[in-house]
């Protein structure tokens, strides 16, 4: 289902039991980022606080914090069923030879079912401020901790165009205030974003850029999925929800932006505007370091006549944005299936700060396939930013991440089963030697064959039989040993 505004989400969250109002007077500066944290790490649900010091909006904050919640926003029961939708549009009956961009198509094509409508009219611009009144002051913008540069924007679905190609892009990239009127925008240098930011410097022109805040709960999570190149993100978002996404001119720049959005930040970036962004309290438990990032100069603000403020905190697991990244994980698993067929399941730990490990079964074929499925995933995407890529046999389960180190102890020879490699890691990765590049490992956690320099006999694993494990359910159940 398509909520129709954030609001009613929020109804949709009180009625499940999912929502706590808080009607206390807090601070932004930190106050709620030590509450949120507790209640995250808790598993508690999501916080709208009602009275913010210094802005006249609610913040509603811990709104994906479970996988019931998670699941709710994307309008599903539970995550896998948008899992098993796009895998079956995938599918063909067809020989294996049949080139897997056929695959994808077909899954465009899908998708192409809803595309983004443009109307005149919306409620993101129920109230238009620009010049002084465009102000990032009547925001509720957050302190999330305490080394902070300043406050910022976390959850923005930021919207940009391709120069070249008028190729739309919408990601969530973290921003500074600077000043009332300026944010620092940091997008890293893989992102499509930065990569459209350059084709504007090349060609000594201004970049519009469009902040969307709130609205369909689906629009916040559609810039952190990591989307096939070339696929829009409202095709996606119109995928998730069904519906067409109603889009709105812009009032001061030449953009569309989504009509039913909560608040929404026009404006535009120089070409060669610098500042310095950070220091922030990041997903990877550390603070990333201070570094130069592109100068926002916001032209207009607008919103709903009742908007709600929107945000999220990052920090050491579990937190909110963990359970955006395992919905990411499971939702996009058959489409990494076209292209790594072998794999069976695949867990990204909480512990892991989405780059920091990946595990992977695989149903193994031939000799040295775990090692070619490291190097697969190097190369595929966002996860080329995976740092340590644990491989085990199909009957394990890596969801059981005890289960997943037991046989990293049983099956792994350190010299002949670690797989070191140089290349590109995320830039937050702050062990690295270099920002940005550095090396990776790659495990081999899987049963030795003789053709891998295994020659002895590989010992049987003590299982019990399957006829004696069904009499003593019986009996279990019967007497209740």
């Amino acid at each position: 289902m398509a909520y129709a505004s954030l609001e009613e989400f929020v109804k949709a969250l009180n009625k499940a039991g999912e929502l706590k109002r808080i009607k206390t007077t807090v601070s932004p500066d930190l106050e709620i980022s030590e509450i949120t944290d507790r209640v995250s790490k808790a598993g508690g649900p999501a916080l709208l606080f009602e009275n913010v010091e210094g802005s006249q909006m609610p913040l509603l904050i811990n709104t994906y914090g479970s996988f019931r919640r998670m699941a709710m926003a994307l309008g599903v029961d539970n995550l896998s069923q948008i899992a098993s939708e796009i895998e079956a549009m995938i599918k063909l009956e067809a020989p294996d030879s049949l080139l897997d961009k056929v695959k994808v198509l077909r899954l465009v094509s899908q998708l192409a079912n809803f595309p983004p409508k443009t109307v005149k009219r919306g409620a993101c611009q129920d109230v238009v401020l620009t010049g002084e009144e465009a102000s990032l002051d009547i925001l509720p913008l957050i302190k999330c901790w305490p080394l902070d540069a300043d406050r910022y924007i976390t959850l923005p679905q930021v919207f940009t165009h391709s120069l070249k190609t008028g190729q739309r892009n919408v990601g969530t990239y973290r921003l500074q205030k600077i000043t009332p009127h300026t944010l620092a925008m940091h997008w890293q240098i893989h992102h499509d974003g930065a990569a459209h930011y350059r084709e504007y410097q090349q060609a000594g022109q201004q970049m519009p850029v469009a902040i969307a805040l709130g609205g369909d709960p689906t629009m916040s999570y559609i810039g952190t999925a990591p989307l096939p190149s070339g696929i829009d993100e409202l095709l996606f978002a119109g995928f998730l929800r069904k519906s067409n996404v109603q889009m709105v001119p812009a009032k001061t720049i030449d953009m569309l932006v989504p009509a039913e959005a909560d608040i929404v930040i026009e404006g535009y970036i120089e070409p060669d505007e610098m500042c310095i962004e950070g220091p922030f309290g990041d997903h990877t438990g550390f603070y990333s370091l201070a570094d130069e990032y592109p100068l926002l100069h916001i032209t207009a603000i607008t919103h709903r006549k009742n908007p709600i403020y929107q945000t999220i905190i990052v920090g050491k697991p579990p937190m909110e944005d963990c359970y955006m990244g395992k919905a990411t994980e499971r939702i996009f698993m058959p489409l990494i299936k076209t292209q790594l067929p072998e794999l069976v399941d695949m867990n990204l730990p909480l512990f892991g700060v989405f780059h920091n490990f990946a595990l992977l079964s695989i149903d193994k074929r031939y000799p040295y396939q775990a090692k070619k499925i490291m190097h697969s995933l190097w190369g595929l995407g966002q996860l080329m930013f995976s740092k340590i890529i644990i491989v085990v046999d199909k009957e394990v389960d890596v969801q059981n991440v005890e289960e997943v180190l037991f046989y990293v102890g049983s099956n792994v020879d350190p010299k002949r089963d670690v797989t070191i490699v140089e290349g590109p890691v995320d830039v937050l990765d702050h062990a690295a030697p270099l920002m940005g590049a550095g090396s990776k490992m790659g495990i081999d956690a899987t049963t030795k064959w003789p053709e891998e320099g295994y020659q002895r006999e590989w010992p049987d694993e003590i299982r019990m039989s399957d006829d004696v494990i069904a009499l003593v359910n019986e009996k279990w159940k019967k007497y209740g040993f």
